[in-house]
């Protein structure tokens, strides 16, 4: 359809423009002055191997790379991708490429056009000038303090990312490296012509501020992700999840930071119009960062005199005007704001758009279309695309839409015969020796995926070869610039660069790549190269513990690794199952740093549910979900398998500091080369390193009794261990329907190869789950008659817990030891066993007993009185010692002393040992080790005991509301603890840190 003929007069009066920046402009306001042709059809189409690759996918506020953000800039289309790691710039006529640019990592941003340059940044760490004519590297700047790389949203990349997309003004260019505010973050002005430092700000990182949660404080910063902003005097950074950062153009000092202010707002798309920017569906002053009205969510355009907002199926016209307010003393003022003027409506959920003098190109599901946006607001012209329109760009006669699809499509009214679509590139056949190697060492190594690391990049064809034969990600690391480039070129054209395989340049002895990550290094093919100690000393420091293996090229030798010494476990939800809430890892300790980030796509509860926490042994990762399991490699975040278990944790999903894991005890844990799993009546056996189905059991009970569930779950020492839940026995007082329980009608064992029960104890009253520990060859357990002040029979909606009991009104139990081959009553004692929970070491010989305890007061038990923990003799069940001591937390066996949020005692004697402890907002448990303890205080938070440096904060990002840090296997590992919140920090991610 031709637009109107008021247009086709207009177009003839109007100069063309480029497009050079993202949304056309430092403002990134998606304006232009130009009008576009009268009549336009597709001149042709670009498609990588591979779609975009964006950083979080399961995220609806870091939207920067979810599409190759196009520019255009005169007879050249231009764009980074997320998938291949290059710059494009493709011919305006013809769509071939005119040059292309290969940086070592994602470009996740629009490159920025400056007269005969562009400016690339990259995860590599750099921002690149590259030459407009021919794509060669005029200069390049790092972010970071060095070369060092993590495994970042699967990719490898710099340790400081450049995810602060550049924008040029008044001959500088503006970016920022680092993501991770404890880590650093930099951001830079250079002079556009010769990349010199104009100024630089690294001190935003590790600010002592606000966070989101009210009363919250952490010593965390700036977090840049984001495209930049800049206008007059102010450079705005936008923060991933959270609200821009503003900082004074002229010299890169902070000018405000409204993290807390803005608790649940945030997001990377802003718009500057006037003197304000939109965020996150609001407006905010730019001066002094206050927000000023909500305009509602959606992607939005700035154009003279107002704004322009997507609203679902109709985009919605604003206009600045100046209203008279009256405030609440009646004063009245004269306040600049936006007044809704029109709306147009669509048949399309409009996704993306841009405004070209009197037309809207509008991207919807499917389609690109244009319409009279001033005038009768029809729609003129459309056109059918290959998935969502993500990206628009249009200067010069033209406009170019990209999708999440990867394609790129370019129109224009140009008459002219439209071209001839480019031949593919050239896909040179491997060479046969380098087929049969990779056959040769997969068949030896045994492997199919993983990280692989290749020493030496040859002509790509071993990694060619590799990659087809296999599911690996292959790191080549190559010291010959020529030929890591040719290597590139030709892994390119197979399709393969990027999303498999990528090239990087550096010393065969010093990779940079991080310590322990690699499922599988191949050895330099010189054998000796491959023997020296020095290349053998890297290869063994990025080889992967347990089971990453060496491969020697000449002989097809392998080295496989071994368990790291020290490196310890978390097999169940309190540790192990003598709940002591530390595990055994003696290696990390702080300060800690990133080691591996990456997004998940796999449903975690609500955190407010208080679910379990994950569990690692062996290098493994198995967290639970809504639906199941999930398990990640523990050195290098990989996604090994999920298991369906339907509704697995769908009782702590949406409710809300009711009834939790603190109570309930674990669902699922993990035993030797198995995970177990409860689920109803039944348990799976998992096989750990596979995800496969071994095994079912059943509760031991028949199938018409009237408690069936499996409550209490735990492996030691080769047994299986269960209980059967009360099933009358709710103490919800808001959620009538949960079937989450606290206490067991029947306790067992069994043997997980067979499923044959070993034993079973009936108590006289009931067990509570988390009154019982086993270790030594021993289960301790209290068996205690049911406090029915606990049970409520009538939930209501805005229910309250009871008050708290007192001492004398819990009735006392019996603690008791068991012979956990043969479930023979070793001791029991009866003198006053008033806890309810329990936690045994057996190195010292002393059975800790104490009550749960929170930091909130939303919900706890009526008969979890608190202030009182006691220590047993473990060979007879004497009494050691009985203290009355003010806890917040479940209290953690340390070796020898017990440690809580309100003390620290000694476990043989009960006294006091001074021991102080500083904590910020958060209401999880502190989960340990033997040098470091981990909790949350406003984001992460933790205490090096080896160090005098108090509580230290690792920010951007938040833990769980009970236990999801965990300190095993040598690292620091956090599945994403915020599941379902919508408070503003930076990040949302699974990670690991490492110590120093």
């Amino acid at each position: 359809m031709m637009r109107p003929l008021l247009f086709c007069l207009l177009t003839s009066s109007l100069s063309a423009a480029d497009w050079p920046t993202y949304r056309g402009d430092a403002s990134r306001s998606g304006y232009s002055a130009e009008t576009i042709p009268n009549q336009l059809r597709q001149r042709w189409e670009f498609r990588l191997p591979a779609a975009t690759k964006p950083a979080w996918p399961t995220s609806d506020r870091m939207e920067y790379d979810l599409a190759f953000q196009p520019i255009i800039v005169g007879d050249l289309v231009l764009f980074g991708s997320s998938a291949d790691d290059q710059v494009y710039a493709l011919d305006a006529m013809t769509g071939r490429i005119r040059w292309r640019f290969f940086s070592e990592g994602p470009v996740r941003f629009a490159p920025a056009a400056w007269k005969d340059r562009v400016f690339a940044a990259s995860d590599d760490g750099h921002l690149y000038a590259l030459a407009l004519s021919d794509g060669k590297v005029l200069w390049k700047h790092r972010a970071g303090p060095g070369p060092q790389r993590v495994l970042g949203n699967e990719r490898m990349i710099s340790h400081w990312p450049a995810r602060g997309g550049p924008v040029v003004v008044d001959d500088k260019v503006y970016y920022s490296g680092g993501i991770w505010p404890s880590d650093g973050v930099f951001l830079h002005a250079l002079d556009a012509a010769t990349g010199k430092p104009v100024w630089h700000n690294s001190e935003t990182g590790g600010l002592h501020m606000a966070q989101p949660h009210g009363g919250a404080e952490a010593d965390s910063g700036v977090a840049p992700q984001g495209y930049l902003l800049a206008t007059g005097t102010s450079l705005i950074v936008p923060t991933g999840r959270a609200v821009p950062a503003v900082f004074e153009r002229g010299d890169g000092k902070l000018r405000y930071y409204h993290l807390q202010k803005n608790q649940q707002r945030g997001g990377t798309r802003t718009v500057l119009t006037e003197s304000s920017f939109l965020n996150a569906g609001c407006l905010f002053d730019v001066k002094t960062g206050d927000m000023t009205s909500q305009l509602g969510m959606g992607s939005a355009v700035a154009i003279p005199g107002g704004v322009v907002r997507a609203e679902g199926r109709s985009l919605a016209t604003y206009r600045w005007k100046d209203v008279e307010k009256i405030d609440r003393k009646g004063t009245a003022s004269i306040v600049r704001t936006l007044v809704q003027d029109k709306l147009t409506p669509f048949e399309k959920e409009v996704l993306e758009f841009i405004i070209t003098g009197p037309e809207a190109v509008i991207g919807f599901d499917g389609q690109i279309s244009a319409i009279d946006y001033n005038g009768q607001r029809t729609e003129w012209w459309k056109q059918k695309v290959e998935g969502r329109v993500l990206g628009l760009a249009a200067g010069n006669g033209r406009v170019v839409a990209t999708t999440d699809k990867g394609v790129v499509y370019f129109f224009d009214g140009n008459p002219a015969p439209l071209p001839v679509p480019a031949s593919p590139a050239a896909v040179e056949k491997l060479d046969d020796k380098a087929v049969a190697e990779a056959k040769a060492i997969l068949d030896a190594a045994a492997i199919k995926g993983g990280y692989a690391v290749l020493l030496g990049a040859g002509r790509g064809d071993l990694a060619l070869a590799l990659a087809q034969q296999s599911d690996l990600n292959i790191a080549v690391v190559e010291p010959n610039k020529k030929l890591a480039a040719d290597a590139r070129l030709r892994i390119a054209n197979a399709g393969l660069y990027g999303t498999r395989i990528s090239v990087h340049v550096a010393p065969l002895d010093a990779t940079q790549f991080p310590k322990q990550f690699a499922n599988l290094i191949v050895a330099p093919q010189d054998a000796k190269l491959a023997s020296s100690k020095a290349v053998q000393a890297e290869m063994r420091r990025i080889r992967r513990p347990y089971s990453g293996l060496i491969c020697h090229r000449d002989s097809l030798k392998l080295e496989k690794a071994s368990a790291p010494t020290g490196a310890g476990s978390w097999t169940h939800q309190n540790g192990s199952a003598a709940n002591t809430l530390c595990s055994d890892d003696e290696l990390v300790k702080g300060k800690l740093s990133m080691f591996w980030f990456r997004d998940v796509e796999f449903e975690v509860a609500n955190r407010h549910g208080q679910g379990p926490a994950p569990l690692i042994s062996q290098g493994y990762m198995v967290t639970s979900g809504v639906n199941g399991l999930c398990c990640l490699d523990a050195y290098n975040g990989r996604k090994l398998w999920e298991f369906d278990v339907k509704n697995l944790l769908i009782d702590f999903d949406g409710i809300h500091h009711d009834v939790g894991i603190g109570d309930t005890g674990g669902p699922f844990c993990i035993g030797g080369d198995s995970v177990y799993v409860k689920s109803g009546t039944r348990c799976l056996r998992i096989e750990l390193a596979t995800g496969k189905l071994v095994r079912e059991f059943a509760t031991p009970v028949a199938a018409d009794a009237a408690n069936r569930n499996w409550g209490y779950l735990a492996f030691e020492n080769g047994l299986l261990f269960g209980s059967v839940e009360n099933a009358a026995h709710n103490v919800s007082p808001r959620y009538q329907l949960t079937n989450l329980r606290t206490e067991s009608v029947l306790f067992f064992a069994m043997d997980p190869a067979t499923g044959a029960v070993k034993w079973k104890y009936e108590p006289k009253g009931s067990i509570r789950h988390n009154s019982v520990a086993i270790a030594g060859e021993r289960v301790y357990l209290i068996d205690r008659p049911i406090v029915e002040a606990d049970r409520v029979t009538n939930p209501k909606r805005e229910g309250k817990a009871a008050p708290k009991l007192t001492h004398s009104q819990v009735p006392s139990g019996t603690l008791i030891a068991l012979d956990s081959a043969t479930g023979k009553i070793l001791w029991e004692n009866k003198d006053d066993i008033w806890g309810t929970q329990v936690a045994v070491s057996a190195k010292h010989g002393v059975l800790l007993m104490n009550y749960k305890a929170v930091r909130h007061n939303f919900f706890e038990l009526p008969s979890e009185v608190g202030g009182r923990l006691a220590g047993f003799d473990i060979a007879t069940g004497k009494r050691l010692w009985d203290q009355d001591g003010k806890y917040q937390t479940r209290p953690l066996i340390n070796d020898a002393t017990i440690y809580a949020q309100g003390g620290a005692w000694d476990l043989k004697t009960g006294s006091p040992v001074e021991w102080e402890f500083q904590r910020s907002y958060g209401c999880g448990q502190i989960a340990a080790s033997k040098n470091l303890m981990l909790f949350r205080s406003a984001t992460l938070g933790y205490v090096d005991l080896t160090r005098k440096a108090g509580t230290e904060n690792y920010g951007g990002i938040r833990p769980s509301c009970w236990i999801n840090a965990i300190p095993a296997s040598g690292l620091v590992l956090v599945p994403d603890g915020s599941s379902k919140c919508h408070c503003s920090y930076q990040m949302r991610a699974w990670f690991a840190l490492q110590g120093e």
